[in-house]
């Protein structure tokens, strides 16, 4: 699959997180809720500030981050779930994983 986000958007994946709670007790699907980490698969060029230049995003490919639970748009591509969001909506780089 080939895409391109345009200007300062990102694809990400959101990344399962453990279905298992501290206490050892297993949380079904149903109950869980939806993962806030992900990993960058895709940046557009940058953002395009008033002056018409463009500022090149902080965020690459492969990165991990963490996003709002109800940020971006969400897409199925060849059958795989996506999030499409703005630069701005990602809160962390998760780094030393």
């Amino acid at each position: 699959m080939k895409i391109r986000p345009l200007h300062d958007r990102v694809i990400v994946k959101r990344l399962d997180e453990e279905r298992t709670s501290p206490g050892g007790i297993v949380i079904p699907d149903t109950a869980a809720e939806k993962p806030v980490q992900g990993k960058i698969l895709a940046v557009g060029k940058g953002k395009i500030l008033e002056d018409g230049q463009v500022r090149p995003l902080d965020v690459k490919v492969g990165d991990r981050i963490l996003f709002g639970k109800y940020t971006g748009t969400e897409v199925k591509l060849d059958g795989e779930e996506l999030v499409v969001m703005r630069e701005e909506d990602v809160m962390a780089i998760i780094e030393g994983k």
